[in-house]
């Protein structure tokens, strides 16, 4: 439950439009739900403006599916990192989630996501990327941010990305996404003024260490404000990318 709808149940208790028991239950799962394998935080939203994500490994597609039959009367739902077989299962049990299998995520929206203004870029150094950079995308239109993807941009062929260089100033907030040697980073970085959330990903020959040596190289960049995190964590610089993009709103 967002700070609004909790706004919004009491002043209806308050008015009488919503009586003091229906109220009471309303409520009486804050502040999580618990369904035995999982307890879901619905206090979340008003702790820090985001519900709780499902993190789909190591779940079994049961569980993932009683999460979004249960909670998808009570929130919005994204889940990551879900399997082919658990996205089969939900979609049977709950027709109405949305799978992105690039991405590995499942949706479901009951109440429309309201969007601030300003715009998240994505940029991938090449198309092996996508998954991460669809990862990203699903995120920020979830958490109520605009954003796009600029594919296939990497440094083996710059002027690809000077092409696009005005396409991204007009963002708010950046995210690059690069395997190999995680170039792409550092090289954004030196063009546009905006906070940069670089992303290393495994893609990559032997030495790249599955994703290794992309990230020690973006953590070492020489362009100033290029913020890393994990390795193939698409979810995690669209949070971080949100965060920024809702103080400039």
């Amino acid at each position: 439950m967002t700070n609004d709808a909790l706004t919004r149940l009491l002043e209806d208790i308050r008015d009488g439009k919503v009586t003091v028991e229906h109220g009471a239950d309303r409520l009486r799962d804050l502040p999580y739900m618990d369904l035995g394998h999982t307890k879901f935080d619905l206090h979340r939203p008003l702790r820090n403006g985001f519900p709780e994500v499902i993190y789909g490994e190591g779940k079994t597609p049961e569980q993932v599916g009683e999460i979004f039959t249960r909670m998808g009367d009570h929130t919005n739902i994204l889940a990551t990192r879900v399997s082919a077989e658990m996205a089969e299962h939900v979609l049977r049990v709950c027709p109405d989630a949305e799978h992105n299998a690039a991405g590995r995520t499942l949706t479901l929206t009951r109440t429309p996501v309201e969007y601030r203004d300003g715009e998240i870029a994505i940029v991938t150094a090449g198309t092996s990327d996508l998954p991460v950079a669809e990862e990203a995308l699903d995120t920020c239109r979830m958490l109520g941010s605009h954003a796009s993807i600029v594919c296939d941009v990497g440094v083996a062929g710059i002027h690809r990305l000077l092409e696009r260089v005005e396409q991204l100033r007009k963002a708010r907030v950046i995210i690059v996404i690069a395997g190999m040697e995680g170039a792409l980073a550092s090289v954004v970085g030196g063009l546009v003024s905006q906070p940069i959330i670089a992303v290393p990903t495994s893609v990559g020959y032997g030495a790249s260490f599955s994703g290794l040596s992309a990230l020690l190289g973006m953590l070492t960049s020489c362009a100033s404000g290029v913020s890393v995190v994990n390795i193939d964590n698409g979810f995690g610089a669209a949070c971080a990318a949100c965060k920024i993009n809702n103080l400039g709103s």
